[in-house]
């Protein structure tokens, strides 16, 4: 499984299941969440093998028209990252609001570590 098939089965039962990598498909109705992996800490082996799980770093947006439906979303994001237990999720970052100027669409932005 990729960290990506990860978060989507973690997230998909929030914001109606709009769940999406890096973007989301213009006219996406609201809210939706996007995610990114915005790095990590790669495990290297003297063999040169790859390890068969890896830390990720992965940033994940809530999208809403409205502030408090972002932080709502976004808390509720936090708690589902916080129980999946089997990939030791670290909170790396409090959630920081955001605003987007060409959409009008306020957020939230969020980045956790996963180990899978």
């Amino acid at each position: 499984m990729t960290p990506e098939d990860h978060i989507d089965a973690l997230l998909l039962h929030l914001a109606g299941g709009r769940v999406f990598p890096d973007v989301a498909p213009k006219g996406t109705a609201r809210p939706f969440i996007t995610y990114q992996a915005v790095g990590g800490a790669p495990l290297n082996f003297l063999s040169g093998d790859r390890p068969d799980k890896q830390p990720v770093r992965m940033q994940v947006n809530v999208w809403s028209e409205r502030r408090a439906e972002a932080s709502e979303i976004g808390m509720l994001v936090e708690d589902a990252m916080r129980s999946a237990t089997e990939l030791q999720v670290e909170v790396l970052t409090g959630r920081v609001a955001t605003y987007d100027e060409e959409t009008d669409l306020r957020g939230t932005m969020q980045d956790f570590s996963l180990f899978c």
